[in-house]
């Protein structure tokens, strides 16, 4: 099985790298393009939000076709959309580019993560789930502080580097990926689950927790100016030390979710994550301090997603593709959200960066108390439960 997942990972891997490495890029980016950091901060906004509302969409047009041939067309567009941002030189050319590229990613890490939960037993489901999200916190352990390393020299280079990680990925999934079938959705079908308020709490826990992260996250090279002192090889040493604690997070919460309770298990990571983001302006001035509060920040941040996607699946198994796209929706609207609301809080509030480290433990501690509310109430199935299940071709096609 692992052998299967590894290419849907390495999809992953690409998606998480583009998204996670142009927060660590934005102070050349900005400069090169002459704009200002919270403006080329908003390119992180628009990806995410193109992300988020194109994902059902482009899931509903590929929902007739077998996993494997929708993943490589969403991997096509996304290798295009970056290249053609690798080439861009003015501001309003790289933003068309960043929308381009997440349409491609939109259906990415969802029809990753669907593929990963069909063709697992239901007793690993939540360590394929963990192994193929190890894509994305993978890509904050070695994508993001490489690709800000490499973005030393010219930002272009990653985006350069980042299209041949997708290339990869879609050589991978030719190769070994089995065809899977899984049922047909249409876009209201898509939508359906919106209706239920089960769902809808559910999908706000996910939003709130990245909308406070990302306040944080997208400014993190202006926030970490004081303890790198403007080094960029301490801001790559800082980037790591947060993407290896993410990395750490993610293999724990597939072990977690499969022994505990998924309500419990982000319970706790929320109250640690509330803590980390509340200390930001007391840990950051010493490069010994940030460097242990970034690698506990990475831990909560690499845990929220995997019991999300696991109390989703709960609602209702055959629905699971529909439920997981949903949700990575949710996630990016969460992204787009706090990449937007930390820009705003800069120019509006005259906030220093480093100030929003409170402003997201704020968010993040009304995520933990509206993810309180959603466990007074015992999970139920999803109505009306769909009757198909999911189908998966063991054997794969032979590459053409």
């Amino acid at each position: 099985m692992l052998k299967r997942l590894l290419p849907l990972a390495l999809a992953t891997f690409a998606v998480g790298t583009d998204g996670y490495v142009i927060a660590g890029l934005l102070p050349s980016i900005a400069t090169d393009l002459g704009v200002s950091t919270p403006s080329a901060g908003q390119l992180v906004t628009v990806f995410a939000l193109t992300l988020a509302l194109s994902a059902p969409i482009m899931g509903a047009l590929t929902s007739s076709l077998d996993r494997r041939s929708a993943l490589l067309i969403s991997l096509a567009v996304f290798v295009i959309g970056n290249a053609v941002t690798a080439f861009g030189t003015s501001y309003g050319v790289v933003m068309a580019a960043r929308i381009v590229t997440a349409v491609g990613a939109g259906i990415i890490t969802a029809a990753a993560s669907s593929t990963a939960a069909a063709i697992a037993p239901p007793e690993r489901r939540g360590r394929a789930l963990a192994f193929v999200l190890g894509g994305l916190t993978l890509a904050t352990a070695l994508g993001l502080p490489l690709g800000t390393l490499i973005g030393r020299a010219d930002w272009h280079i990653t985006l350069w580097a980042v299209a041949g990680i997708g290339m990869l990925a879609a050589i991978g999934i030719v190769v070994d990926l089995p065809r899977v079938m899984l049922p047909a959705a249409s876009l209201p079908d898509r939508m359906g689950p919106l209706k239920q308020g089960r769902v809808l709490a559910l999908l706000a826990v996910t939003s709130l927790a990245f909308l406070g992260t990302y306040t944080l996250y997208t400014y993190i090279g202006p926030t970490l100016r004081d303890a790198t002192g403007g080094n960029e090889s301490l801001l790559t040493l800082i980037l790591l030390a947060w993407g290896v604690g993410t990395l750490a997070g993610n293999i724990t919460a597939g072990r977690l979710v499969d022994r505990h309770d998924s309500a419990r298990v982000l319970s706790g990571t929320l109250v640690f994550a509330t803590l980390a983001l509340a200390l930001t302006p007391l840990a950051i001035h010493t490069l010994p301090s940030t460097l242990v509060w970034a690698v506990v920040w990475g831990v909560t941040v690499g845990i929220i997603v995997v019991p999300q996607q696991h109390r989703l699946i709960a609602l209702s198994p055959a629905a699971a593709p529909v439920l997981l796209g949903l949700n990575s929706s949710a996630l990016y609207i969460g992204v787009a959200l706090g990449g937007g609301f930390g820009g705003l809080a800069q120019e509006w509030f005259g906030l220093a960066p480093a100030e929003l480290g409170p402003v997201a433990a704020a968010v993040t501690a009304l995520t933990l108390l509206w993810h309180l509310g959603t466990t007074r109430h015992p999970a139920a199935p999803m109505t009306p439960e769909p009757t198909s299940a999911n189908q998966t071709e063991s054997k794969a096609r032979p590459a053409r």
